[in-house]
C-alpha cells in the first residue's frame, strides 16, 4: 500500500513527530514555522527551506528540463500524459535534491516540497497568472491536478518522492495589481461548484500533502486567515491530514492591505488560529510572542509542529541517507536524452489546431523551396517557457526548430517583424521598422510561417511582468503592439500563410480567423517546443490538442474582471458563441463515433428521444466505438459532457475524457464510467443535490455548442437519461 493511502504509517510518522516537539523550547517551535526552517541540531533536525517550484518542471535551481507550461499540458487532455510529466518533474527534483544534499546547500528552491500545481480556475481570459492553471474547467482542472500531484508524489509504501501542494486556496484569478488586499465576493455556489472542486480532488483522490492559501480574502476574512476555508472545509469537510503554507508575504497583508488586524503578532495569531501551518515569510516569528501574550495556544502551534514534522518525515530527509530508494536516483537523469524526448512528445501533444482551410497543413518539403518565418515569437525564448521555469540546457524556437528539421534542403528567411507590443524593434528606430524587412521575406517565400501572441513579460505574476500593461494581467485580448499588421501584411503578399500563436492564455484573432488559412496555438511549450511545432507543421506530428479554455470575440463580452459571480463567464455560463470554444481542436486525420450508447446495470440505450437508461447509486457508463478514419496516425479526444435538464442550470458540462491513439483504420472500444456525482448541482447554500429528472448526455470529439460544430462540420451524439 502507497505511503498516500497507509493511515498506519502515517499515524506513526505523526507520533515520532508529537516527540520531537515535545523536545522543543518555544523559540525552537516557532522557528519551524517559516519557510527557510533552520536546525535544531540538538535533536536531529536539520535545516530546511520549504520554498520550492515545479509548475512543469523543477524551476529556478539550475538546469532541468523545461516542459510546455501548465495550460499547455491542460490542452493535451491526457491525464496519463500529465502524470507522466510530473513523475518525470520529481524525478529529476529528487536527483537534484541529492547533489545539492551532498554539496550541503539547503538554500531557497533547494527542498523536496513543490508549490504545485496551480489549480485555480481561468475564469477570466485577462489574468496574468492563468497559463499557470489547468484551464477555466473545474473537471478538467480536477483530473489534470488529482495526476499532476500523484506523479509528483510518487507510489512508494513509505516515502513521498516530493511533496505536492494545490494551491492558492481559494478563489484567486486576478486581479493582480490588487491582489494583495483584494476581497473576492462569491457567494455559495459557485464556490462549491466553480472554486473548490479541483482542490477538493486533489485532497480526496491525490492525496496531496500541503495546500496553499492565497492572497485575497473571500468574503471579508483573508485566505490565509480564514477558519472556514482551511479548518470547516479543508479539515473538518474534506478530511485534509497534510500542512497549509501561506504565499509568499501573505501573512504580513492581514495587516498591511486587508487592514484586519494592526500589528504583526495579531496576523500571525490569526493566520495560525485560523489553520495555517507555515508561512512562507517571516511573520511567524512573531508567534513567540503571540503565544506569550495569549494570541495562540502553544497547542496550536504544536499541532503546526506535528503536520511540518510529519511531511518530513514522509520525504524522509529526516532519516539516515540510503534508507530512502529515491536517494539512489543520479544526477545523471536531468535533462538526459529520454527527458528531452518526452518534452518534445508533450510539447507536440499540446498544440491546438485551430483552422486548417483547404488543407494547407500539413506542410511539404518538395513543395518548398524557401520558408518565410516571420513575427515576434519566431526567435523569442521568452515564448518558451511561461514563468516558474527552470533552466534548460537548449533552447529551440520556432525558427531554430524549422532550420533543424529543414536544413539545407528549404532555405529559412527570418524576420522579427515588429516588436513583441512597442511599435519599434530598435530603441531610435522608427515606427514600424521592420516593416519593409517583412514584405521583402514575404516576397521571395513560397509560405511564410507567421509567430505572434504573448510571452510571460505580458502576462505573469505581479512583479514578474516587466512591461508597460503594469501588473501581470492583460487589458484586452488583442494581439499587442503591431503584430497584426505584420499578419495583414504576410497575407497581402498573397502567399500562403500559417499563423502560429504562442501564448498562456485566449486571444481575439478574429482577422485572423476570417482570412487567414491555417492557424496553430501553442501555448508556452517549452525548451523543445520549436522542434515539436516544426514536426507538426510538415506532418511528422498530428495535431491533437484541445482548448483547455473559451477564446472569446472581445473582451467587451466579459463581466467586470473583479466580479467572481460566474454568470457570463467561461463556457459553462457563458451565453454569446465563443470564437474557439472550450475543448475544440482540430486535426489532420478524421474519426468517427458509432454504437454510442449509456449503460446502467443491465439497460442499455443508444441515441433516443425518450430516455431508457436510469442513472443509478453506480452511476452510468457510456461506451462508443472510436475509428480512425483517415489516413494518418492520430490521437482523439473523447469529451462527455451532461446538460441538467432544468431551469437555471449551467450549460452542458464536461464529466469524462479519454484520449484514443488510433492508426488509419484502426477502431477502438471506448468506455467512460460517469459517476451519479456527474449528474448533481449545488445549490444556493452550497448543498450538493442530484435531483431527479432528466440529462442529456453529449459523446463526441468537442462539446455540444453550435459553434464547434460549425468548425468541425461535425455534431455530437446525444443520450437521454434520467436521474
Amino acid at each position: 500500500m502507497e505511503l498516500t493511502k497507509n493511515r498506519e504509517k502515517t499515524a506513526a510518522y505523526r507520533e515520532r513527530a508529537r516527540k520531537l516537539v515535545a523536545q522543543m523550547t518555544l523559540e525552537e517551535k516557532v522557528t519551524q514555522t517559516v519557510h527557510a526552517a533552520p536546525a535544531v541540531e540538538r535533536i536531529g533536525i536539520k535545516a530546511y527551506n520549504w520554498w520550492n517550484e515545479a509548475l512543469h518542471g523543477v524551476a529556478r535551481a539550475g538546469v532541468a528540463t523545461v516542459f510546455p507550461q501548465a495550460i499547455g499540458l491542460a490542452a493535451t487532455f491526457d491525464e496519463d500524459l500529465v502524470e507522466q510529466v510530473a513523475e518525470a518533474i520529481s524525478t529529476e527534483g529528487r536527483a537534484k535534491f541529492n547533489m545539492q544534499q551532498a554539496a550541503q546547500d539547503t538554500g531557497l528552491y533547494k527542498g523536496l516540497t513543490f508549490w504545485s500545481p496551480n489549480v485555480n480556475i481561468f475564469r477570466d481570459p485577462r489574468w496574468g497568472r492563468g497559463h499557470e492553471t489547468f484551464g477555466e474547467d473545474p473537471y478538467l482542472t480536477s483530473r489534470m491536478g488529482v495526476r499532476f500531484v500523484q506523479g509528483i508524489q510518487g507510489h512508494d509504501e513509505n516515502y513521498l518522492k516530493a511533496a505536492a501542494c494545490a494551491k492558492h486556496m481559494a478563489v484567486h484569478s486576478g486581479p493582480e495589481g490588487i491582489r494583495h488586499g483584494f476581497n473576492a465576493v462569491v457567494g455559495k455556489q459557485d464556490l462549491y461548484e466553480t472554486y473548490l472542486p479541483a482542490f477538493k480532488a486533489c485532497v480526496q483522490e491525490g492525496r496531496v500533502e500541503a495546500v496553499m492559501g492565497a492572497y485575497n480574502g473571500v468574503n471579508g476574512v483573508p485566505c490565509c486567515a480564514n477558519s472556514y476555508l482551511l479548518e470547516e472545509i479543508l479539515r473538518k469537510e474534506w478530511g485534509f491530514e497534510g500542512h497549509v503554507v501561506s504565499d509568499c508575504g501573505a501573512i504580513a497583508d492581514i495587516h498591511q492591505f486587508h487592514h484586519v488586524t494592526d500589528i504583526p503578532a495579531e496576523s500571525a495569531a490569526m493566520a495560525m488560529n485560523g489553520g495555517c501551518d507555515l508561512n512562507c515569510g517571516d511573520m511567524f516569528l512573531y508567534l513567540k510572542q503571540a503565544v506569550e501574550e495569549g494570541l495562540v495556544e502553544e497547542s496550536r502551534l504544536d499541532e503546526a509542529l506535528v503536520n511540518l514534522l510529519t511531511a518530513r518525515m514522509k520525504l524522509g530527509v529526516l532519516d539516515e541517507k540510503g534508507e530512502n530508494p529515491y536517494d539512489a536516483i543520479p544526477y545523471s537523469v536531468v535533462d538526459s536524452r529520454p527527458m528531452q524526448e518526452l518534452n518534445r512528445n508533450v510539447a507536440a501533444a499540446s498544440v491546438v489546431l485551430l483552422k486548417n482551410e483547404g488543407g494547407l497543413l500539413p506542410l511539404r518539403k518538395s513543395a518548398i523551396r524557401t520558408l518565410g518565418v516571420i513575427g515576434p515569437n519566431a526567435n523569442n525564448r521568452k515564448a518558451l517557457v511561461g514563468n516558474y521555469e527552470g533552466t534548460a540546457s537548449r533552447y529551440w524556437t520556432i525558427s531554430e526548430g524549422l532550420q533543424e528539421y529543414l536544413g539545407d534542403q528549404v532555405r529559412v528567411l527570418f524576420s522579427e517583424g515588429c516588436h513583441l507590443y512597442r511599435d519599434k524593434v530598435e530603441g531610435l528606430g522608427e515606427a514600424n521598422d521592420r516593416m519593409a524587412e517583412v514584405k521583402g521575406v514575404c516576397a521571395l517565400s513560397d509560405v511564410v510561417v507567421v509567430c505572434l501572441g504573448l510571452d510571460a513579460s505580458l502576462e505573469g505574476e505581479q512583479g514578474d511582468a516587466n512591461n508597460e500593461y503594469g501588473s501581470g494581467d492583460k487589458p484586452d485580448l488583442n494581439l499587442p503592439g503591431l503584430q497584426e499588421q505584420v499578419l495583414r501584411a504576410a497575407y497581402d503578399s498573397g502567399k500562403p500563410v500559417v499563423l502560429v500563436l504562442l501564448s498562456g492564455s485566449a486571444l481575439a484573432v478574429n482577422w485572423a480567423q476570417d482570412h487567414i488559412p491555417a492557424i496553430l496555438q501553442g501555448w508556452y511549450p517549452g525548451a523543445q517546443g520549436g522542434l515539436a511545432l516544426a514536426e507538426l507543421l510538415f506532418g511528422e506530428r498530428c495535431p491533437g490538442g484541445r482548448l483547455p479554455v473559451t477564446f472569446y470575440r472581445s473582451s467587451e463580452e466579459l463581466p467586470d474582471f473583479a466580479d467572481y459571480c460566474m454568470e457570463g463567464r467561461t463556457y459553462r455560463y457563458m451565453k454569446n458563441q465563443a470564437l474557439y470554444p472550450f475543448g475544440y481542436g482540430l486535426s489532420y486525420t478524421s474519426f468517427a463515433y458509432t454504437e454510442v450508447r449509456a449503460v446502467s446495470g443491465r439497460q442499455e440505450a443508444g441515441a433516443v428521444k425518450e430516455a431508457a437508461v436510469i442513472v443509478r447509486e453506480d452511476g452510468i457508463t457510456i461506451g462508443a466505438r472510436v475509428k480512425n478514419t483517415g489516413a494518418m496516425a492520430g490521437a482523439e479526444t473523447v469529451q462527455v459532457y451532461v446538460k441538467i435538464c432544468q431551469e437555471g442550470t449551467p450549460n452542458a458540462q464536461l464529466k469524462g475524457i479519454r484520449k484514443v491513439f488510433l492508426s488509419p483504420g484502426e477502431e477502438k472500444e471506448v468506455s467512460i464510467h460517469l459517476p451519479r456525482e456527474a449528474f448533481g448541482l449545488y445549490d444556493g447554500e452550497g448543498r450538493f443535490q442530484v435531483v431527479p429528472g432528466m440529462a442529456r448526455v453529449y459523446v463526441g470529439g468537442h462539446g455540444p455548442d453550435v459553434r464547434s460544430e460549425e468548425l468541425t462540420g461535425q455534431k455530437v451524439t446525444e443520450l437521454v437519461v434520467r436521474i
